[in-house]
């Protein structure tokens, strides 16, 4: 399998703040937009006057070394952190007063740099669990197994079935989460992530632990799952080959602070990226 995929060339266009979105999505507002965002713990800035906008179906990068915040900005827009400051706009509406449940309800899903699976259970029970907001039956149906319980149980199944499908993955079903290799296992969050039905898809270092053809089909199946759900996506990764192959608009944060923001393009060849990585500070 190759490693690389081709992206089509991507053109920037502002929106009305200080961001920019893919051309393709300039006539629909972007499906999440920060606004001078920035957070403290005591008296450091985790994050500061952050900007950043995503188009409805942009798969977007949020690069930088280690240390520079970009987890702690994924924690923001998940509501696991609350802003100090600034403005968390999904779907262009303001999400200051949700919590992470209510956050994920509307339209924001995520994997996480360390696995988070329930490992004792089957691979189809995970990906159920991230069903649990589109499940009808009530709690005295569920109790007593009335016929709207097994409808639902059903509907259930064959979806998570689907939904292991994207990554070959549905003859897996009956196996421990747990039992599976480091690969599946990523790529198990991942349609757990799906299953909630997302408008915005957080990938925290999706391609950790993978080895090169797992990468180059990841890359595939991220774009894969963009086309399929017609969603944006958002990821963290240090592998700087998926990002620039993939992603269309990048951000680059160094210490907390936005220091780039462009196309691969751009950022390949932006001095204050290359000092962040090379030469401006130890890791």
């Amino acid at each position: 399998m190759s490693n690389t995929i081709k992206r089509e060339p991507t053109k920037l266009v502002p929106v009305p703040s200080r961001n920019k979105i893919p051309e393709r999505d300039a006539d629909k507002h972007p499906i999440m937009e920060c606004r001078h965002l920035g957070i403290d713990f005591g008296g450091l800035t985790a994050v500061n006057d952050l900007d950043l906008a995503i188009g409805r179906t942009e798969i977007a990068g949020l690069i930088g070394p280690n240390g520079a915040g970009k987890t702690t900005v994924f924690n923001l827009l998940t509501k696991v952190y609350q802003p100090t400051r600034g403005t968390i706009l999904l779907d262009g509406v303001d999400t200051h007063n949700m919590n992470t449940t209510q956050v994920n309800m509307a339209g924001i899903a995520r994997t996480f740099q360390n696995i988070r699976l329930f490992s004792n259970l089957s691979v189809e029970d995970n990906v159920k669990l991230g069903l649990h907001n589109h499940i009808k039956y009530g709690m005295w149906q569920g109790i007593f197994r009335l016929p709207g319980y097994w409808k639902e149980e059903k509907k259930a199944h064959e979806r998570a079935l689907e939904l292991l499908s994207i990554f070959d993955m549905q003859d897996l079903a009956d196996a421990k989460a747990g039992s599976l290799p480091y690969g599946a296992q990523r790529r198990l969050e991942i349609v757990r992530a799906l299953a909630t039905e997302p408008k915005l898809l957080l990938l925290d270092e999706p391609a950790a632990g993978m080895n090169p053809s797992e990468t180059a089909e990841l890359m595939e199946n991220i774009v894969k799952i963009r086309d399929t759900f017609n969603i944006a996506v958002l990821l963290i990764e240090h592998d700087m080959s998926l990002v620039m192959n993939i992603c269309e608009g990048i951000c680059v944060l160094d210490f907390g602070q936005t220091i780039a923001k462009g196309t691969p393009e751009e950022i390949q060849n932006n001095p204050e990226v290359i000092k962040a990585y090379l030469g401006g500070r130890k890791e």
